[in-house]
C-alpha cells in the first residue's frame, strides 16, 4: 500500500473507505485459501507430504496454462519470449516431478 506497482500511495484508513463487496470477496478468496491449505495438509498425512507440496506447487503451472492457451496472453510475443516460456513449463514440470518423487 505504501509503495505499489501503479498508482498514488493508500493509507491504512483507505481500507476501511472500500466497498462491501470488496471486502466481501477478499474473505472468500481467504476462506478458499484456507480450505485449500487443509485439504493440502489432509492429503498429505494420506499420500505423503512430497506429492502433496507438488499437487499444491502445481496450482502456478495450471494457471500460467491458462494464460497461454485460454487467454492468449503471449500472442504476437517474439520467438525468444516464446523459447523462454517453452522452457519454463519444461523446467517447471520437473521440479514438480523431482518434488513428488522425493521421500
Amino acid at each position: 500500500m505504501k509503495k505499489p506497482l501503479a498508482g498514488e500511495p493508500v493509507s491504512m484508513s483507505g481500507y476501511f473507505q472500500g466497498g462491501a463487496r470488496g471486502h466481501v470477496l477478499g474473505l472468500l478468496g481467504g476462506f478458499i485459501w484456507s480450505l485449500g491449505t487443509a485439504f493440502n495438509l489432509i492429503a498429505g498425512s494420506r499420500v505423503g507430504f512430497a506429492i502433496s507440496y507438488a499437487i499444491g506447487q502445481s496450482a502456478p503451472m495450471v494457471a500460467a496454462l491458462w494464460g497461454v492457451v485460454v487467454w492468449k496472453e503471449f500472442e504476437g510475443a517474439s520467438a525468444k519470449a516464446k523459447r523462454n516460456l517453452a522452457l519454463m513449463f519444461v523446467f517447471y514440470i520437473g521440479a514438480i516431478v523431482a518434488l513428488a518423487s522425493a521421500s
